[in-house]
Parts: C-alpha cells; structure tokens; sequence
C-alpha cells in the first residue's frame, strides 16, 4: 500500500464500528458469528458455530462453574448473532421476548401489626394457640407468649410493664379467646438486666477477637525475635573467626 493510500484511508474508532452485543467475548467473535451468517451450506454453518462455541468456552472459563454451562454458551450465540443464525443447536432456541422479559414485581408485604413492640411473630403464635386442643399443653402456650410478650415489650420500652398490661394485651391481640390462668406471674423481667446480657454478649465477641489478634501479633514478634537473634549469633561468630584468622598471620 502507497503512502497516499495510506493517507486517504480512513482511521477506524470504534465508536464507528458496530455495536458490540455481548462485549465479553470481544468484536473477533463477534465478526467470527457475522461470518456464519453468510454462510449459504446448513452444515457448514453447524461445523463454524460449534467451532465458535469452543472459542466462547476457552474466552470465558469461569462459566465452567454455572450450571447448563453449554446452555449458556449457545443463547449467548443467538444473543450476538442478534436471533438471525439458523443452526441446529442441542439446547431450545432462545427468542428476543424471552431475554428481554422484565422480571415480575414482587409484592412488598403489607402486614398490618397491632403492637409495634410485639412484632407479627406473636400474633402468628397467639393464632397457633387458638388451634391447640390439650388443655394442659394450651396454658403452658399461652404462658410461654406471655412471657415473650412482656420481654418484647420491657426490649422496646426500656421500661417496666405490668403483668395485667401484658394479660390485657394478650387478649386483644386474641380478641379475647386466650386468657391466662389465675393467679399466673409472668417471669420477672428487668431492662437492666437485658441491656446488661446483650453487652456482655457484646464484650465477649470483641475480646475474642482481641484475643486471636493478639496471639497472631505474639506469633509475629517471636519470629522476628528468633531471626534477629539468630542473625546476631551469626554475625557475632563471623567476628570470632575473622579475628582468629588475624591472630594467626
């Protein structure tokens, strides 16, 4: 090619070269599938895609590690050549509706709740009490989501509660079908002592870590002790030795 010829041919950007649909694979592939395309043989076009897919395999070996790894590869083919080759492919040919179809919304879920404190999780339990039949096994329910009732409730409060005010709740939360036996005392249930469990709980993971960390740091020292020592012993009987060389000449 002639210096002017050179000079009359245009630069080529990319911003003036087609689109790449799939960048991952790079414009080679991408050319690579524009040429199967005008290939007029069916058979010879089979033989080029599965030579095609081998290369997209090779490009992106961490595909390997999905599921339907093949399955893959070929929509991804169909995907490039924009739905236009015409192949025999192993796998259903995937369509353009079917890629670009939006996921459907998921519903946020708008469960109304009573008692904020409470949470859904105990009027979920107060409605499985309902359906238990054992007398026996029913009070013992019952107690127990009191119990957590007035836990939640001293949790979120940060103060003292009643036992009658918890009973009362209950009862609403139940429309009045749950109702503890008489004379029942619900545990005793201290925010200090709750605020204190949680901190201790607290204390302890963090100088567990402190622990491990100081023991990794006691770990390095000692290396660096030991080399350090070992290198002035070392260095220390270099010393020795040259002088008894000097005091033999």
């Amino acid at each position: 090619m002639s210096k002017q010829q050179q000079v009359n041919q245009p630069f080529d950007y990319n911003a003036t070269r087609e689109r790449l649909l799939m960048s991952e694979y790079g414009r080679n592939v991408q050319n690579m599938i524009n040429h199967v395309l005008t290939l007029t043989d069916k058979e010879e076009r089979n033989r080029y895609a599965q030579a095609v897919i081998e290369l997209m395999g090779q490009l992106n070996p961490h595909l390997r590690d999905v599921t339907d790894f093949k399955h893959k590869l070929w929509d991804h083919l169909f995907i490039i050549s924009d739905f236009k080759l015409d192949v025999d492919s192993p796998f259903p040919v995937p369509s353009r509706e079917s890629i670009n179809a939006k996921p459907k919304m998921i519903r946020y879920p708008a469960n109304h709740i009573k008692f904020k404190h409470y949470g859904k999780t105990v009027e979920y339990m107060i409605e499985r009490a309902k359906t238990i039949e054992d007398p026996k096994r029913k009070a013992v329910f019952v107690a127990s989501i009191a119990n957590f009732m007035k836990l939640a409730y001293v949790t979120w409060n940060k103060d003292l509660v009643s036992d009658e005010t918890i009973i009362n709740d209950l009862k609403q939360l139940s429309n009045g079908e749950l109702e503890l036996a008489e004379n029942t005392n619900l545990n005793r249930v201290d925010y200090k002592t709750v605020s204190r469990q949680t901190s201790n709980r607290d204390t302890k993971e963090s100088s567990a870590g402190g622990r491990d960390r100081d023991r990794s740091s006691n770990r390095g020292d000692k290396r660096d002790f030991d080399k350090n020592r070992g290198g002035g012993f070392q260095q220390n009987n270099r010393n020795r030795q040259q002088g008894n060389n000097k005091r033999s000449y």
